[in-house]
């Protein structure tokens, strides 16, 4: 039998139109633009954290920020100015961009602008496992200085050889560190359109400690007291709490995963080669980990500016301790304060409103070290 394939009129083309879309024939209205600043990097955001001035718009949205959280009782959800370096050719001998983006339009002076500068139709995506480049003259002379642990270092052919440059490849030569000669082009694509000023180090990726290995060393030693962070994001305060956990007796450090700083070049940099001497470990689930250090048989402790005990009057200091520090912004989390034993409050004279995620920490394992050097 035919059916109905063989009956006149029938049709012989899809229902279904051509497919909706631009077919990418928007992208090019993307060119140039550079990258998504996020918003502690926008000026014009009231989670902006930039060094330069601040914008009195974005004053007045931070202030009733402020305010409202005042009234909620709640950590203000605001960027904290000056804690992040967004100038552009101001010091570093980064330059100033040219170009849409960097003057508001496609004519014009260049001016200044926030976030690093990024080569148009550039970008760079990592995967978790691939080593760091490390860029720009200053940031690898540092990283070199500090000893940073360091596989390859990258130079443009044609460079300017500066002081800089000479001292970078200089002590890279007598660390044994291989410098390979590339061609700008290939530069570029390596640091995604980062501006490199002819310069890249290569940082394998940080070796973390299994967190139940670090738990049980730190249970074999006299006064356990292990390092938390809550949610911080900014490697350099990562950096400055590993080193006092190591000027403090401090066993270890963990941090999430997820929506958290790790181990990069300028952690490193910053803890002054602490890095090496303190364990790090990187933990799925930040509460369930403070659980099993309860279980363990640790304290835990969390900082906070309306804490329900005085960091002077923690008697548990001189028992096995976890110190659990929050994020810059918000503090601890819900579910990380509720897990804590107990929250501790640093005493303030003046009316600061709340210290550095780095320097809270320091402060506390500093009081916590005395309390076991007068008690052991």
């Amino acid at each position: 039998m035919a059916g109905n394939s063989q009956r006149r009129g029938r049709r012989l083309t899809s229902k279904a139109g051509a497919p909706k879309g631009s077919g990418g024939k928007n992208k090019d209205s993307l060119a140039g633009r550079g990258r998504t600043l996020p918003a502690d990097e926008r000026p014009w955001h009231k989670g902006y954290s930039g060094t330069e001035k601040l914008p009195q718009r974005t004053a007045w949205k931070q202030e009733k920020e402020r305010r409202a959280a005042a009234e909620e009782g709640r950590a203000p959800k605001i960027g904290q100015p000056g804690s992040k370096d967004t100038t552009w050719g101001k010091g570093g001998g980064r330059g100033v961009p040219v170009g849409r983006g960097a003057t508001g339009g496609r004519g014009g002076k260049p001016t200044a602008r926030s976030g690093p500068r990024v080569t148009p139709g550039r970008k760079s995506n990592p995967s978790k496992d691939s080593p760091e480049l490390l860029v720009g003259r200053n940031p690898v002379l540092e990283a070199l200085r500090a000893q940073v642990p360091a596989t390859a270092l990258y130079t443009a052919q044609g460079i300017d050889m500066d002081e800089r440059t000479k001292e970078i490849i200089r002590t890279a030569a007598d660390r044994g560190i291989a410098n390979l000669e590339i061609s700008r082009a290939e530069l570029d694509r390596m640091t995604g359109g980062v501006l490199h000023q002819g310069v890249g180090l290569q940082v394998p990726p940080f070796a973390y400690q299994p967190f139940e290995d670090m738990v049980a060393a730190s249970l074999e030693q006299q006064a356990p007291l292990l390092v938390a962070l809550d949610g911080v994001t900014d490697p350099r305060n990562l950096g400055a709490v590993i080193r006092s956990a190591a000027a403090f007796g401090a066993q270890g450090v963990f941090v999430p995963e997820r929506r958290a700083a790790g181990i990069t070049a300028t952690a490193w940099r910053t803890s002054a080669g602490a890095a090496a001497r303190v364990p790090v470990a990187q933990v799925t689930n930040l509460t369930r980990s403070l659980k099993a250090c309860r279980d363990a048989g640790f304290m835990v402790v969390g900082l906070d500016a309306d804490g329900d005990t005085d960091l002077y009057d923690l008697e548990a200091a001189v028992g096995p301790l976890v110190v659990v520090v929050g994020s810059e912004g918000r503090g601890l989390s819900r579910l990380v304060g509720e897990t804590c034993d107990l929250t501790v409050s640093i005493p303030m004279i003046s009316e600061v409103e709340s210290l550095n995620a780095s320097v809270a920490a320091a402060v506390a394992l500093a009081e916590v070290a005395r309390r076991r050097s007068v008690e052991l």
